[in-house]
């Protein structure tokens, strides 16, 4: 990928106007480099998410704290579960003591795919072994901590 100066075509105010216009930048290539990944498995990248979550956790779990756990925060992860459901990628149950919650867990299926995904190299994954050292890594998820305050 060429520097932020050629891809955008435009001056900059300063480094700081530079660095979060390359951050939004960069951040559409990887969500759009995420989406063409995922396509293959017919996944959105909230549903992958969803996936990610509950294969981490390992059990059943809130609905709720799934939600919280969310990269991207969408108010339909309800409609995201009910497609990951619908392809057997993830199972649902009801609370036995209270109604209003609900259950969610990575399926047999949802795992052997999720494992399929993440065996694949994908774009992002080459650019960075091939571009970002671990500690260059750190180094700017640091900075980027420090940016949300």
């Amino acid at each position: 990928m060429a520097k932020i100066d050629s891809e955008i075509k435009s001056g900059f105010v300063n480094d700081k106007h530079r660095f979060v216009t390359n951050l939004v930048f960069t951040a559409n290539w990887v969500q759009n480099a995420f989406i063409e990944d995922l396509k293959p498995f017919g996944l959105s990248p909230q549903q992958y998410n969803i996936l990610r979550i509950l294969r981490s956790v390992g059990d059943w779990t809130r609905m709720s704290e799934v939600k919280d756990g969310l990269t991207e925060k969408s108010p339909n992860t309800t409609r995201l579960a009910d497609k990951l459901i619908n392809k057997d990628l993830i199972e649902r149950k009801a609370s036995e003591t209270d109604r209003r919650v609900v259950y969610v867990r990575i399926s047999k299926k949802g795992e052997t795919l999720f494992d399929e995904i993440n065996q694949r190299e994908s774009v992002i994954q080459k650019a960075l072994d091939n571009n970002i050292s671990a500690k260059n890594a750190g180094y700017l998820s640091d900075i980027l901590d420090k940016f949300r305050g």
